[in-house]
């Protein structure tokens, strides 16, 4: 396993600097560039004319699983981060043929990618027909809960990451903890190849972050965001560590949840609780510079990772 992992790892992460900059050179030639918010802050303005969807490198990771480890929970795991890089990339389409940054309306992304975790769910069962599905902290439940717990944790992850996509590196560099905390509960259930696939992903968002880091060179997208998200719920889903996510991917929950209080409260008392949200924009509203609020954050994705890694060891 150990030799494997690293060979898995250091090909999507070599493959991924590699396709980099053609793929830079591509999305450049065929005009997809990112256009800012008009709500977002003014300095955002001077990235309009950067290259998206960069996140289709992500797709590097579920390819170097599956050739490293074919088994069917990493066909059904790279199903998934397929199916959310298709939905992110039908909205980068739109936004950029709009000339907008106006892609599929929010409530298609969720309902597609409520459709997508569904079948991914399916899909996992019914090629485990003998599992007992166990979820961390709450035992054995029945199909029903582990279904409907595993589609919510998919829907609110993918979107979660999507959310917190807003700065340079913020969501790549955010999500590597969380990744590999996912890696190490596999790593000890002998989920080798659910293992080796977290370790790929983490392999592709490394070799992106070498392009993505401020200044941005690209931007992944929601091409990349949601396949992202989906890599990572979809390995939570696998090992039953659905509920670990809201700790482990503590700076998404809070990046998400800052939008839901902004809007409630904005609805029902025409108040703004934050400067702006989600959260990273307050913070930069606040005087923090964009390095500033990343570092920080991916600080606080650390924190919160090491300790659901704590609870792990604790509980088991």
């Amino acid at each position: 396993m150990g030799m494997s992992a690293a060979v898995v790892f250091v090909c999507s992460l070599v493959a991924t600097l590699v396709l980099g900059r053609p793929l830079i050179a591509l999305l450049r030639a065929y005009s997809a560039k990112q256009v800012a918010y008009e709500d977002a802050p003014q300095t955002h303005q001077q990235k309009t004319g950067t290259p998206t969807m960069g996140g289709l490198l992500f797709l590097i990771g579920p390819l170097a699983a599956l050739l490293a480890a074919p088994s069917a929970v990493t066909v059904s795991l790279a199903f998934l981060v397929l199916m959310c890089a298709a939905i992110g990339f039908s909205d980068d389409i739109l936004a950029i043929r709009g000339g907008r940054n106006r892609g599929l309306r929010a409530r298609t992304k969720l309902l597609l990618t409520a459709v997508a975790g569904a079948a991914f769910v399916w899909v996992f069962l019914r090629t485990h027909e003998y599992l007992r599905p166990e979820i961390f902290g709450l035992g054995e439940v029945s199909t029903l809960i582990f279904v409907l717990l595993s589609v919510c944790a998919i829907v609110a992850t993918t979107h979660a990451v999507n959310l917190t996509d807003g700065l340079d590196g913020l969501a790549g560099g955010t999500i590597l903890p969380p990744l590999a905390v996912v890696a190490y509960v596999a790593f000890m259930r002998g989920q080798f190849d659910v293992a080796l696939f977290e370790l790929a992903m983490i392999g592709s968002v490394l070799g992106f972050l070498a392009y993505n880091v401020h200044p941005a060179k690209v931007f992944m997208g929601d091409t990349g965001s949601l396949a992202l998200g989906a890599a990572l719920a979809g390995g939570a889903t696998v090992t039953g560590t659905q509920l670990l996510l809201v700790l482990i991917g503590g700076v998404f929950a809070a990046e998400a949840l800052s939008v839901i209080l902004q809007v409630i409260s904005y609805k029902t008392t025409k108040r703004r609780i934050f400067r702006m949200s989600p959260l990273h924009h307050h913070f930069e509203l606040g005087g923090w510079p964009e390095t500033k609020v990343t570092a920080r954050f991916w600080i606080a994705s650390a924190l919160c990772s090491l300790a659901g890694a704590a609870l792990v060891v604790v509980r088991t």
